[in-house]
């Protein structure tokens, strides 16, 4: 039984111990790199409006549904505190569109710097033509 444990330990010796080594700076890296963002934190943003974006030879009066949308970000608790909504834009480019019966566009979220974007809900909106007269 000895003999099978110092067999165990001790074969291939250097190549454990730098196996081990390796680990346990993965372990360390991985640590650090997570605590680093602990002094961030999350705010969510409600009633952001969604801004139509069309080219200027479109004169078709699209709408969106829903027209506001909540938007979550992440960043550093004295930035987020400044943070205004009007800081915060949600954009749905409908240039080049020109009608569709049911269109579905993803909004695009741009914050200032500093700032990372988390998440929109909803993450899309249903693009609303005006009725053919």
């Amino acid at each position: 039984m000895i003999a099978f444990l110092r067999h165990l330990v001790f074969e291939d010796f250097w190549l454990k111990l730098f196996s081990l080594t390796l680990a346990v700076l993965i372990w360390l890296t991985v640590t650090f790199a997570s605590q680093k963002e602990v002094g961030t934190e999350s705010r969510v943003f409600l009633n952001v409006p969604v801004t139509v974006l069309a080219s200027a030879e479109d004169v078709h009066n699209f709408r969106v549904s829903p027209n506001e949308v909540e938007v979550t970000l992440r960043g550093d608790p004295r930035t987020l505190q400044n943070l205004q909504s009007k800081d915060v834009r949600a954009v749905v480019d409908l240039t080049g569109v020109a009608a569709a019966r049911d269109l579905r566009k993803p909004i695009e979220v741009s914050v200032p710097t500093g700032v990372t974007y988390l998440r929109v809900a909803p993450a899309e909106v249903q693009v609303i033509f005006p009725p053919d007269r």
